[in-house]
């Protein structure tokens, strides 16, 4: 009988992956107008762990993702960024 052989990748790319789509997501809805907040905080912060994470495994020779990681930790941080220049403009004290 042959030796069974894995058809898995060594490499553990899922963190890199997942802020990319967390980071995307996060970035489109961070201009919907009431609900976007609601969808665009939580993802952009997981879009930055995730992305830390990601990079943090490239780093260490256990994913092959780096483009990935660092858009989707882009993107999150970015999308945060919106989120709280639209919320400071909104409630300022001046205005």
């Amino acid at each position: 009988m042959p030796p069974h052989r894995s058809t898995e990748s060594p490499f553990r790319n899922g963190a890199g992956s997942t802020a990319l789509v967390a980071g995307i997501t996060a970035a489109v809805f961070a201009f919907v107008p009431l609900i976007g907040d609601l969808i665009t905080i939580p993802a952009g912060l997981a879009a930055v762990v995730c992305g830390w994470v990601g990079l943090d495994r490239v780093d260490k020779g256990l994913a092959t993702n780096h483009r990935e990681a660092l858009t989707g930790a882009v993107l999150g941080t970015a999308a945060l960024f919106v989120v709280f220049v639209v919320f400071a403009a909104t409630h300022s004290a001046g205005g």
